[in-house]
């Protein structure tokens, strides 16, 4: 299957879905359903925006890893989908704030700095 083809097929939640349990990593599935729900989003839904995502804001160096993991594979479209999903995972766990401090108001992590 060709990168392109894939794009469009996880572009439907549906199809999203099914490419995500067709990996048959239960690890993964539990943080993309994790992660999802964080945004009120199904595990299709997630995977879907995650490759539209991926598609507009991966790196260079991001694209260059997920062609030579592709290139590597013996099924592309899985090794593209499991990068992808990586990607959108780290940036996503990066960009959610942590829980505030009991008796903090700095929405997680601020406070740090000061409490050295």
């Amino acid at each position: 299957m060709q990168l392109g083809t894939l794009m469009d097929h996880l572009a439907f939640e549906e199809d999203a879905a099914a490419a995500l349990e067709a990996l048959g990593d239960i690890v993964l599935f539990s943080n993309v359903q994790t992660m999802g729900e964080r945004f009120e989003e199904t595990p299709g839904e997630y995977v879907a925006n995650a490759a539209r995502r991926f598609a507009a804001l991966g790196s260079d160096e991001e694209w260059l890893g997920l062609m030579a993991a592709m290139e590597r594979s013996d099924d592309p479209a899985r090794a593209a989908l499991d990068r992808m999903l990586r990607w959108a995972l780290k940036v996503d766990a990066a960009d959610t704030p942590s829980a505030p401090h009991p008796g903090c108001t700095c929405g997680g992590g601020a406070c740090h700095d000061q409490l050295g």
